[in-house]
């Protein structure tokens, strides 16, 4: 009973429960800091506050000091009633105030406080529980009675008198314990089973993060090293730009000099033909004959040659070196270059088609790069290695690195692209790529619909993607494929992961039209 009549102490008024951070006002009740915070909020409007218990009015918003001797009791009280507490089920004949049940009884439907508890009936037919509000759970709904048995060919709880009468007669019943038992037992076998389940899926995330941490590894390796890369690039470019301007600067210095000589003399001969133009016109002035006819002869005042002489210096006095500054800019394909050998090195060579394995409406163009469909049969000669389907594989084959090569299908409408192991079926549904385990591809049907497929396995890519060119990357140690749609932008298609077991050739499926290999494969490895 004192636990009750404290624990009453210790409610909240406006929330009816105990108390959580309690504060208290200028007229000393508490309440808990969120409950008296809504309740002030609420009288904001007003323009008065008052207390919920004893209305005491205040024209401001008054102060909340937090009780930390009531918030002490709160905590002590807790620590020494957890149970009680946290069920949140009262005692239901304690109606003055809310009493935390001990018990439960599931004859009376009822939960009894410690107090009521004691003054319980203590025959048979009145079992206490834990306290639970589900109390009507643990009767027969039929005949009111305490269930007792279980019928697991029904899967339902029962009473006696389901168990001797209706339609549980004649059932082989089990008692609770003990089919609860059974169902823990199974119960235990599924978690078992579970928590395998969960260490694989724990194992399945901590490979699938370390593979993250991998992949982020690498990406940032790959940063540092174009970072580093188009650093060197801008200081080689930097430099470059340097010596070319410099180059430039020179030479016009160069050719300045040159011009201001020939200008020199130039002036000076200017002068000294001014002179002489003087002179002359002085003579033309004369009005003595003697003394004009006295005068030397000045016909080599106008000497053509000196004339051209001085024009050819003025024409040779020097140009800009462009060939000079155009082999320094040659340096820029060195940078060029040296962006190809900086990550990777590259290398295209052929990709060609074998016509031994050609279906006999497959017909292969001389160069070896174009599958073509016909309605004709090309009666190409049997061997073991040719395809029954519209289907042939490339003559090469590629064991390790990493390759990528693109195919035009602009000129079809129904087509495969992809890879196979060289021991692929050559006849049946099964030799198609994409229909058996030993190849992969991406597939166009006729209503521009797209799909990856492998094994039998189809998954559908979204409709109408824009795809006239598609590349096939392989990169055969890591174990992956993938393609893509060479639209603007580049659209990656899917990309497969599996650890090959054989070596791998680029195999073509044909139904309408022709195909065609661009180019040849480039392959590569980084630089250490």
């Amino acid at each position: 009973m004192a636990s009750a009549d404290l624990r009453q102490e210790l409610v909240c008024s406006i929330c009816l429960s105990i108390y959580t951070d309690p504060v208290t006002l200028r007229c000393g009740h508490n309440f808990c800091r969120v409950c008296i915070d809504r309740v002030l909020d609420t009288q904001e409007e007003a323009g008065a506050y008052t207390c919920p218990d004893c209305r005491a009015e205040c024209q401001e918003r008054p102060a909340l000091q937090r009780n930390i001797t009531l918030c002490n009791i709160v905590g002590s009280f807790l620590s020494t009633h957890p149970d009680q507490e946290e069920t949140g089920i009262f005692c239901t004949y304690c109606v003055d105030s809310p009493v935390p049940a001990a018990k439960s009884c599931l004859m009376c439907e009822a939960s009894l406080c410690d107090k009521h508890l004691r003054v319980h009936s203590k025959s048979p037919e009145h079992v206490l529980c834990d306290p639970t509000t589900a109390l009507g759970n643990r009767k027969c709904s039929v005949h009111k009675e305490i269930y007792k048995y279980y019928c697991p060919e029904d899967a339902v709880c029962i009473c006696v008198s389901c168990s001797l009468a209706g339609k549980h007669w004649g059932h082989k019943v089990e008692m609770l314990d003990e089919a609860s038992e059974k169902k823990k037992e199974k119960l235990r076998n599924v978690l078992q089973k579970l928590t395998t389940k969960k260490e694989k899926t724990d194992k399945g995330v901590q490979s699938l993060q370390e593979r993250r941490r991998e992949d982020q590894g690498k990406a940032a390796g790959v940063i540092e090293t174009v970072t580093a890369l188009f650093r060197d690039i801008r200081r080689q470019l930097e430099d470059l730009e340097k010596r070319v301007l410099s180059e430039i600067s020179r030479q016009e210095q160069r050719v300045s000099l040159s011009v201001s000589d020939l200008i020199q003399q130039l002036e000076i001969k200017k002068d000294e033909l001014s002179g002489k133009m003087r002179h002359i016109e002085e003579l033309c002035n004369m009005s003595d004959p003697v003394t004009v006819l006295q005068e030397p002869d000045t016909g080599d005042l106008c000497d053509t040659e000196d004339t051209e002489r001085h024009d050819n210096q003025v024409r040779g006095a020097g140009d800009l070196d462009v060939g000079l500054i155009s082999e320094t800019l040659h340096t820029l394909s060195d940078i060029v270059t040296g962006i190809n050998t900086g990550i990777y090195v590259q290398e295209a060579t052929d990709i060609l088609l074998d016509v031994t394995t050609a279906g006999n409406n497959i017909q292969i163009s001389g160069d070896r790069k174009t599958a073509s469909w016909s309605h004709i049969n090309q009666s190409h000669p049997v061997t073991p290695e040719r395809f029954q389907c519209y289907q042939v594989i490339s003559s090469r084959r590629f064991s390790s690195g990493r390759h990528y090569w693109e195919v035009d299908v602009s000129q079809s409408v129904e087509w495969r692209v992809g890879i196979c192991y060289p021991s692929i079926d050559r006849r049946g549904l099964q030799s198609v790529i994409g229909y058996n385990n030993k190849s992969w591809c991406v597939y166009r049907w006729y209503n521009n619909q797209y799909s990856v497929i492998h094994d039998s396995t189809e998954i559908r890519l979204p409709d109408n993607i824009p795809c006239d060119r598609v590349r096939v990357y392989l990169d055969y140690e890591a174990g992956q494929l993938s393609f893509y749609s060479l639209c603007d932008p580049i659209r990656h298609l899917h990309t497969y992961t599996a650890a090959p077991t054989e070596p791998l050739h680029a195999a073509l499926w044909v139904g309408s039209g022709c195909i065609t290999i661009c180019g040849g494969v480039r392959s590569w490895e980084k630089l250490p």
